[in-house]
């Protein structure tokens, strides 16, 4: 099989028939000659968009007869050979006398579990969070009336905190089981299209089905999934894990015998984290960010990045990603842009406010958004306790509830007030879209003062890279803690911990960011379980 890449076309060509001609042309072959062709990546090619916009495309073409001739003509990159993927299950080292329990449902331990169950181990799930439909309206509920369940919202539940963000399935790791990922997306219902975008999303109002169907596999292959279930406390005995005590829907505390504990419990579970510190679970400090959501007219970020051809329904809305590296000291990044998109009160903890993104698949709010981030390294917490990173958090989330009148309405602040150093008194042009309401004063009340000089710097210089992003009347909600865990519990070469049998995992343990490398350390997680002998 041959990849054909830099395929340009036009907005408006006619695909998959389009790419039959323009592969074989690359090729320099008969079009005859194609026996299949399958659409691997497509992008877009804005950089000279006054001239024209093309998407550009890479193929993956089986033909009847010659590939190897072809590839001996071929020079550069634009023609490679390449093999089908195929994933396949380890073999398990052992009979699985004990059920494998695996704590938490989102992308981490959805992967895990499922990688378990076709194993034939019938995992033992506990969701702290309830089941996704229940959760939803849960959240919905919580935007609407501002009463917290600190049990189901949106960072605990099924899904994970990503099934209230974009769904976005972008992701720097390099790992083969990224393609594996894909393909159970979209055969547990999720859009075609991420198989070849080159910025997948499935998008909020899709990702509840698919997280749901998931379970449902995982359930018929034997599993057993625990809603409303919250992780107490490991049993061990000599280094070794022995069993796990947790809290019941009923609020009872049950034992469960088991050698093998899966960790997935996601960034946001500070209370899961403290009760394994206190039980002697190595931790250690892990860099982290802060800082706030922006929002922006979509239309200005349509126009900006695509100019005369802004609204074309081949583009949909306009997405940007933007860093800003100065000589010394920090810079800042923009990370989770939420095209045509809404902010949400993310909150987790009682008296504390967070804030995240969050677009549904069509992409088609009145806003675009994305946090404006400023690392924080461990030099800048406020102690060297392992878990002070927490603690910073709390008191940012907790300041921010103080501010914005106790209720969960988030802080707010103009750009350009911001800039200028004077808190806000009324909105712009922009309406900010945080469902449980903002109000506007100075943010700088909120995050640290490091964090505010770099972020008014960056913002100034990332306008002069995206026109606009220093907007006047573009709205700051604050503030954007739980990007990533300020914790790494630490693990071996074999993935376990200090204690035998215990595996932490995914984000919240500080071994991925975002949906696809959560899941992917899930199946790896998974597959060390497998391997071992015992």
């Amino acid at each position: 099989m041959l990849r054909v890449n830099e395929i340009k076309l036009p907005l408006d060509a006619a695909v998959p028939h389009a790419l039959y001609p323009a592969a074989a042309k690359a090729l320099r072959i008969d079009p005859k000659r194609i026996q299949s062709l399958e659409l691997v990546k497509k992008s877009i090619d804005s950089r000279k968009k006054e001239e024209g916009i093309y998407f550009v495309y890479s193929v993956d073409v089986t033909l009847n007869d010659g590939e190897e001739e072809i590839l001996s003509r071929q020079k550069g990159p634009r023609v490679q050979h390449c093999e089908p993927y195929h994933y396949e299950l380890p073999q398990a080292a052992r009979d699985s006398v004990l059920r494998p329990v695996v704590v938490g449902l989102g992308p981490a331990g959805l992967f895990a579990a499922l990688t378990l169950a076709r194993a034939g181990y019938r995992p033992l799930v506990l969701e702290r969070g309830r089941d996704v439909d229940t959760r939803t309206q849960d959240v919905k509920d919580f935007w609407r009336t501002r009463v917290l369940d600190e049990g189901s919202n949106v960072q605990f539940g099924e899904g994970g905190a990503g099934t209230f963000s974009d769904g976005k399935l972008t992701t720097g790791i390099k790992d083969v089981r990224c393609r594996m990922v894909f393909l159970e997306f979209v055969s547990h219902g999720a859009p075609q299209e991420i198989l070849y975008d080159a910025k997948p999303h499935i998008g909020t109002d899709r990702l509840g089905a698919v997280v749901k169907s998931m379970r449902e596999e995982i359930v018929s292959l034997g599993g057993t999934v625990l809603f409303s279930s919250r992780l107490l406390r490991v049993i061990a005995a000599n280094g070794a894990v022995h069993g796990v005590t947790y809290q019941d829907a009923q609020g009872h505390e049950e034992d469960v015998e088991t050698d093998a504990v899966i960790l997935a419990i996601g960034h946001s579970a500070r209370d899961t984290v403290e009760s394994l510190y206190g039980q002697g679970v190595n931790m250690m400090q892990k860099p982290f960010s802060v800082g706030a959501r922006i929002e922006h007219p979509q239309e200005l970020i349509n126009r900006v990045q695509y100019g005369r051809f802004a609204g074309h329904p081949a583009l949909g809305a306009a997405d940007y990603k933007l860093a800003c590296h100065p000589p010394h000291g920090r810079g800042m990044y923009t990370f989770c842009m939420c095209p045509g998109g809404t902010v949400v009160c993310a909150a987790s903890e009682q008296g504390g406010v967070v804030v995240n993104g969050m677009s549904e698949w069509a992409r088609d709010g009145e806003n675009a958004n994305s946090a404006i981030l400023v690392g924080i390294e461990p030099e800048h917490f406020s102690s060297t306790h392992p878990l002070a990173g927490i603690y910073d958090q709390r008191r940012i989330e907790q300041a921010a509830f103080r501010l914005g009148g106790g209720d969960y309405t988030a802080p707010a602040q103009l750009v350009g007030d911001f800039l200028a150093d004077r808190p806000s008194k009324k909105l712009g042009a922009v309406r900010p879209t945080c469902p449980t309401g903002v109000a506007l004063g100075d943010i700088a009340q909120v995050l640290p003062a490091r964090v505010i000089e770099v972020m008014r710097g960056a913002l100034v210089q990332m306008d002069q890279k995206l026109k606009g992003f220093s907007l006047p009347d573009a709205v700051l909600t604050a503030p954007e803690t739980r990007s990533s865990s300020p914790v790494r519990i630490l693990r071996d070469e074999f993935f376990q911990s200090n204690i035998r049998g215990l595996y932490p995992c995914g984000e919240g343990a500080g071994y991925a960011g975002g949906i696809v490398s959560a899941a992917v350390d899930g199946m790896r997680c998974a597959e060390m379980v497998l391997k071992d002998e015992r």
